[in-house]
């Protein structure tokens, strides 16, 4: 069953809102007395029946709600966009579609995307949350600088995958189950020596994500994974 998704559950509302209301109306042509599931992106799944199948505002009642564990793990991954924005948008979709907990996005010295939009890649986050039938909506973060977001960010454990061939320190033989971890990647030209002193200054620890050299959407896409594995 398709899963639909209205975050302000918890706040009262029980309507779909325009988008979703046209797709269950117009598209999969729902109509009042009809069964429908969704979630809030904050834990939970509903069944509902509808009221008014209104393609502005479709209406429901909902009959069952069933909460769903957060994962032990709490995912948080750091990364730079990159020039091509459908690279960026495709690492969005496949790492909420693995599971991830925080996207945060980073202006490095080296990047060459300096401006970020996040609505379209909130929206290709809901697609992915929904598509692989998940209760939690990641948080997704304004782009921010290196040097910021080193500085403000808490994390139990916090990592920077950095292209250096002599660092034997592989990020799967360090991340910690039960914790929150952090893992930060860099833009295509990676992070600038200033930005990794900073960063082991504020308790990074250099790690390597094997021996390949990967693009910046292939290198979150293997983080994500293997905090998945923790």
């Amino acid at each position: 069953m398709h899963l639909f998704y209205q975050p302000d559950i918890p706040a009262g509302t029980l309507h779909l809102d325009d988008e979703e209301s046209r797709h269950a109306v117009k598209v999969m042509r729902l109509k009042s007395g009809d069964s429908i599931q969704f979630t809030d992106g904050k834990g939970s799944f509903y069944t509902a029946n509808i009221t008014e199948a209104h393609h502005k505002k479709c209406a429901f009642e909902i009959t069952s709600k069933e909460d769903v564990k957060p994962h032990s793990t709490f995912r948080h991954l750091a990364i730079a966009p990159t020039k091509n924005l459908d690279r960026t948008e495709w690492f969005v979709e496949k790492a909420v579609e693995l599971g991830v907990d925080r996207i945060s996005f980073l202006l490095g010295d080296h990047s060459e995307r300096k401006v970020l939009k996040l609505d379209r890649i909130i929206k290709k986050a809901i697609g992915a949350m929904k598509q692989s039938g998940q209760a939690f909506m990641p948080q997704l973060d304004e782009l921010t600088s290196v040097k910021n977001f080193i500085k403000e960010v808490q994390a139990d454990h916090k990592f920077m995958a950095y292209v250096d061939f002599e660092n034997e320190a592989l990020l799967k033989d360090r991340l910690v189950s039960s914790a929150s971890n952090l893992v930060m990647i860099g833009p295509e030209g990676d992070f600038s020596e200033r930005e990794v002193e900073m960063a082991l200054a504020a308790g990074f620890v250099k790690v390597s994500l094997g021996a390949n050299r990967l693009r910046t959407e292939t290198a979150g896409m293997a983080a994500v994974h293997l905090m998945n594995l923790v």
